[in-house]
């Protein structure tokens, strides 16, 4: 082996230019790999993250008639310790409601939250662009377009009327923006006991939602949740009722995978004929090198040994032109306000996935040159030299 590698060694550096040639190939490959694979991993997360990120992932609703959920501070306990990838669980008492300033009249839907819990889903404080969140019973905050819309602002007072034709005053202590346009002109967001008293739910709500750890995992998880429940609660998730968005997804991660595919066929395919040719180049060194006694296994060996140096040689400089060009891609194409167009997402395993690839595929590319070496006769290359 470590006269296969000497002799390898030489062969690489008498052609430098041929090496580098083949070197920057390989690089060409990894960093495309690199760059294509992250560029669709990043539009992913922030696909999901846009579409998902501040809303419930998994959710609980009843099937009875008045669709309360009873008894639901257990069921919120048991799924906190019991249920593995959840990550926030909140519960909520929602319902439909006018709303009337001065002669307008507008349609919101009032939510009543346990704003402690429902802070790791929708952000509610990050979300908040002036004022506070309400700290007692019968205030509420509302959206940006309805307070726009109705000319509302902090410490007005709402009439809403409820359930049973009954009429609450609520007090406004805060003005969010959850990015969202129908959310912010309807929502109108207070705390759980507020939305249970309006709408007389006694101690009863409406859903339970979650977010979980891996987005990708929430149907599994929401059948595991299921299982565990009750008949008259039913358990859905945002897989189930984004189907088209996911479907994109998939469509996306796959096309990613063929491009890579194809660019590592390819130098796969160019790194077999440049050594393919090198056989021929050195056929009469290696005629030599057999009469004076190297075995067929050790000429192998040394075209083997050349695919692989040329594949780490070819991942390391692919690695940091990947780099390069992900760097200068989240510089260059920006939006208005700076930030990148699509946030690039660097994965050290998949990077070290993908220049391990690389060199596997190196060195399989050397293989049908090995061969050929090893059935080279010196008396013939001698003969014919």
């Amino acid at each position: 082996m470590k006269l296969a590698f000497s002799i390898a060694l030489r062969f690489l550096s008498s052609n430098k230019g041929q090496t580098l040639l083949i070197a920057f190939g390989i690089a060409i490959g990894v960093s495309v790999q690199i760059f294509i694979g992250s560029l669709i991993q990043g539009l992913q997360i922030s696909l999901v993250d846009t579409t998902i990120g501040n809303q419930p992932q998994i959710t609980i609703e009843s099937l009875a008639d008045d669709k309360l959920i009873l008894d639901y501070e257990t069921i919120l306990k048991d799924i906190s310790s019991n249920s593995e990838g959840v990550k926030f669980v909140s519960a909520s008492a929602d319902g439909p409601a006018l709303m009337t300033v001065k002669e307008d009249t507008f349609s919101i839907l009032v939510r009543g939250l346990s704003y402690q819990e429902a802070e790791g889903i929708y952000k509610i404080k990050k979300q908040l662009v002036d004022g506070n969140l309400p700290e007692n019973k019968d205030e509420t905050i509302i959206g940006t377009d309805l307070a726009e819309e109705a000319n509302l602002a902090i410490g007005d007072e709402l009439e809403v009327l409820a359930a049973f034709g009954e009429t609450y005053t609520l007090k406004i202590t805060g003005i969010f923006d959850l990015q969202v346009a129908s959310l912010n002109s309807s929502w109108v967001l207070t705390s759980i006991e507020t939305g249970q008293s309006m709408f007389s739910y006694g101690n009863a709500i409406t859903g339970i939602e979650m977010q979980v750890d891996d987005v990708f995992a929430a149907d599994t998880i929401a059948q595991d949740i299921q299982s565990k429940l009750p008949a008259n609660l039913n358990v859905n998730n945002w897989k189930a009722e984004n189907a088209a968005l996911l479907s994109g997804l998939n469509g996306q991660s796959i096309s990613s995978y063929m491009i890579q595919l194809f660019v590592m066929v390819s130098v796969l395919l160019g790194i077999a004929s440049v050594l393919a040719i090198t056989v021929v180049q050195k056929s009469r060194q290696i005629g030599i090198l057999k009469a004076m006694g190297i075995q067929d296994r050790a000429a192998s060996q040394i075209f083997l040994l050349q695919g692989f140096m040329l594949g780490i040689a070819g991942a390391i400089l692919g690695v940091l032109l990947g780099l390069g060009l992900a760097f200068a891609f989240t510089k260059f194409a920006v939006n208005p306000d700076g930030n990148p167009v699509v946030p690039l997402f660097i994965d050290p395993a998949f990077i070290a996935f993908s220049a391990s690839f690389a060199i596997v595929v190196s060195t399989l590319a050397a293989l049908i040159p090995a061969r050929r070496s090893s059935n080279l006769s010196p008396i013939e290359v001698i003969r014919n030299a």
